[in-house]
């Protein structure tokens, strides 16, 4: 072999430098694995679903409405109540409920709002959370918004870090239900999200929720409701005494005629009636009650009610038993437009 053949330079280095090397790149990497898992709250605050489901919130908002009736996108004036409420934003430990308060399916979590047009809620929220937020009023029934304006406090792009707190109001320009929800892409379908139930539309000249009467529309519906106490007769209910279907909201259209299916399972006496005032057993509407407290059902006893539904607005199905409302069996009536 010629020394020719070697003239080629070889480089070579050294295991200080390689060391050196190794080093560098084993501290890059621990320096972006603490980057990434001291800021794991803000990925987790982007779920996997997050662009379709904003993708999908996009065209919803870009479909026009076909009615007029239903809650309104816009800010109303103030003509009522103040209310003031508390809300946190909490998640559970393992991240896979979140919710107002309480993570989802927990008491107290995403309490619901009665209020009527023209009310004032004062919201107060703070991220108790381990993660990012934002908070929003919307319309919509499902995804991250619209949010209508003046509701918002932070965004999915710049949201509440944890520990942060803000004010907002909403004055409710029409009846129906909105919904007060965490904005970022996917928090909302994992339980942060709760009611606004709004009283107090017009129709045909009257006031909203006094009662007064409606022509029938020809339509027909028909619901069943059963009296239920809990074994220590602590707790009291439509349907159930506090768990899941416990006193179902009911929302029917002005000029419906409604029947109601009514049984006492229980072991009390119970009265039926839907009333504009749940304090106040004899507020009730349209004729709308069965039996009474002097002459109430029996336990095992059954039978039907039907009536029209008059003024759009927030009513209440009670038992007006003195004090069975209290306990519990207070329902919410809804009368749409």
């Amino acid at each position: 072999m010629s020394h020719s053949e070697h003239d080629e330079t070889i480089y070579r280095t050294t295991p200080r430098r390689v060391g050196k090397m190794l080093a560098i790149i084993i501290g890059i990497q621990v320096i972006g694995g603490a980057i990434f898992f001291t800021h794991y709250d803000y990925w987790n605050s982007y779920l996997p679903e997050a662009g379709k489901l904003q993708e999908q919130q996009m065209e919803q908002a870009a479909v026009p409405s076909t009615s007029g009736a239903g809650p309104s996108s816009t800010q109303g004036t103030f003509t009522g109540k103040e209310i003031h409420v508390n809300l946190k934003f909490i998640e559970s430990p393992d991240f896979k409920s979140y919710g107002f308060n309480a993570p989802k399916g927990s008491p107290g979590a995403d309490p619901e709002i009665d209020v009527n047009v023209g009310d004032k809620i004062d919201f107060s929220v703070t991220n108790g959370g381990k993660s990012f937020h934002a908070f929003a009023v919307t319309a919509s029934t499902s995804g991250p918004g619209p949010a209508i304006d003046g509701t918002t406090i932070g965004t999915a792009d710049n949201p509440m870090k944890p520990g942060d707190h803000g004010a907002v109001s909403f004055v409710p320009a029409s009846a129906g239900t909105y919904y007060y929800i965490c904005a970022v892409p996917g928090h909302r379908e994992l339980g942060m999200e709760g009611k606004i139930v709004v009283g107090g539309g017009a129709a045909g000249g009257l006031a909203a929720g006094t009662g007064g009467t409606a022509p029938a529309n020809g339509n027909k519906v028909s619901y069943s409701l059963a009296f239920e106490i809990s074994p220590d007769f602590s707790k009291y209910g439509f349907n159930g005494t506090g768990g899941a279907g416990t006193n179902p909201d009911i929302t029917v259209h002005s000029g419906d005629t409604v029947t109601i299916h009514l049984s006492n399972p229980s072991k009390s006496f119970h009265a039926f009636g839907i009333v504009t005032d749940p304090e106040n057993p004899s507020s009730v509407v349209w004729n709308a009650a069965f039996k009474s407290p002097d002459s109430p059902m029996k336990p095992g006893e059954t039978g039907d009610m039907t009536f029209v539904a008059g003024t759009p607005g927030l009513y209440h199905y009670i038992c007006t038993v003195p004090g069975h409302a209290a306990l519990g069996m207070d329902g919410h009536f809804i009368v749409e437009k």
